[in-house]
């Protein structure tokens, strides 16, 4: 079983939400010409995540999925709500977004203008549903589990978002080629990016650790022990 700072890190490099799974590209490409916007809308996704997925999570597991209703009594043990997750999740995400999109427009009222109609997109943003979706599949053990993962999901998108960023930044004082100028080059980088966060897909976790001392153990008492013919 992975350990909560497993799920933790995977969420970030290996598993991370945009050079893992291309999830929320729309807004990557379009709010990462400077890195000021960038973290603006990387925190807000961190933010998100981080409360909408351990909310969706009690939803899933004490509302919607087979027998979550077992706790009002056996009459309701049998019930399934599960059809309605995808409509429970996106008002949990709505409600959130439209509560950052206040407080920024309140206190960072730049950064909103910025922003624009990005900010309250991330309502239909892929990775914010995707995290909640993700959560569902995997079956997270305990709450702290899913808001690790949440927490690392947020943190891996704004990781690439600012990265990104920096480099359009860069990249704008570089000799690009006509044809490759803007979105272009910004696929290309992307998909650079993405392959390098590949290796972090050789990372071994606590779990692969343990398997791997296993298979020792187990070759060595092979050695150990030889059956006899």
């Amino acid at each position: 079983m992975e350990s909560t700072f497993d799920i933790f890190i995977k969420a970030i490099f290996s598993e991370n939400m945009i050079f893992a799974y291309f999830l929320g590209m729309c807004s990557y490409l379009a709010v990462s010409k400077t890195v000021k916007t960038a973290v603006g809308l990387g925190a807000a996704v961190i933010f998100v995540l981080t409360v909408t997925v351990p909310v969706n999570y009690l939803l899933e597991n004490y509302l919607l999925k087979a027998g979550a209703l077992s706790w009002l009594g056996e009459d309701y043990a049998a019930m399934d709500l599960s059809f309605l997750s995808f409509i429970m999740f996106i008002a949990v995400v709505a409600s959130i977004v439209q509560l950052v999109e206040m407080l920024v427009e309140k206190f960072a009222p730049a950064l909103y203008g910025a922003l624009g109609i990005f900010l309250p997109l991330i309502a239909v943003n892929c990775s914010i549903l995707g995290g909640a979706l993700f959560m569902q599949d995997r079956q997270y053990s305990t709450i702290l589990d899913a808001t690790s993962f949440a927490f690392g999901s947020g943190i891996g998108w704004f990781i690439a978002i600012v990265a990104i960023a920096a480099i359009r930044e860069k990249v704008r004082y570089s000799h690009v080629p006509a044809p490759l100028r803007g979105l272009g080059i910004t696929f290309i980088i992307t998909g650079l990016m993405g392959m390098a966060f590949m290796s972090f897909s050789g990372i071994k976790y606590g779990k692969k650790v343990e398997e791997k001392k296993k298979t020792e153990v187990a070759k060595t008492s092979e050695v150990n022990n030889p059956k006899n013919h």
